[in-house]
């Protein structure tokens, strides 16, 4: 499966709605987000962030991520990560962040890249560690469903060195 990615655009937002397939996956994605996730939800989100960016198999989107923070010479924070179902299990949400972490430190000089994934995603915490992100703070959330949850951060510097 060959893999690129590039600037999202508007015409990949109504893909990108489709990808989180319940109020548990948008919550992992898009904590504010209400389910399901509009056009308009997903728009705003873009507008107040930096560097959206899609994956691509051909020319089907398959991945999705951006930053909420970007600090030439500081810290830069991937957010709003999901990958289809159907690519799942595949690489691609490897190919993603590692795309977003060169380009924090390529484009942005970054110091550091930070990652938070919440304790029931299991996917998310056993793949971040793979790609040099370890562990720093525990911050207590609650979920759609009203319980207790902890989001759990996690950075990586240069060279995977924290």
């Amino acid at each position: 499966m060959k893999l690129q990615s590039r600037p999202v655009t508007a015409d990949d937002i109504k893909t990108i709605c489709s990808f989180a397939l319940d109020a548990r996956e948008l919550f992992y994605m898009f904590p504010k987000a209400q389910y399901p996730l509009t056009e308009v939800q997903l728009a705003d989100a873009i507008a107040q962030r930096l560097d959206s960016t899609v994956v691509e198999v051909g020319n089907r989107i398959v991945g999705f991520a951006n930053f909420y923070r970007a600090e030439t010479g500081g810290a830069c924070c991937i957010g709003n990560v999901i990958v289809a179902q159907d690519a799942r299990g595949q690489g691609v949400a490897t190919f993603l962040v590692n795309t977003m972490t060169a380009l924090a430190f390529d484009h942005y000089d970054a110091t550091e890249v930070r990652i938070s994934c919440f304790n029931e995603n299991t996917a998310g915490l056993l793949l971040y560690p793979k790609l040099g992100f370890l562990p720093f703070a525990v911050e207590e959330r609650v979920s759609p469903d009203h319980r207790r949850t902890a989001l759990i951060h996690m950075r990586r510097g240069r060279g995977g060195q924290v």
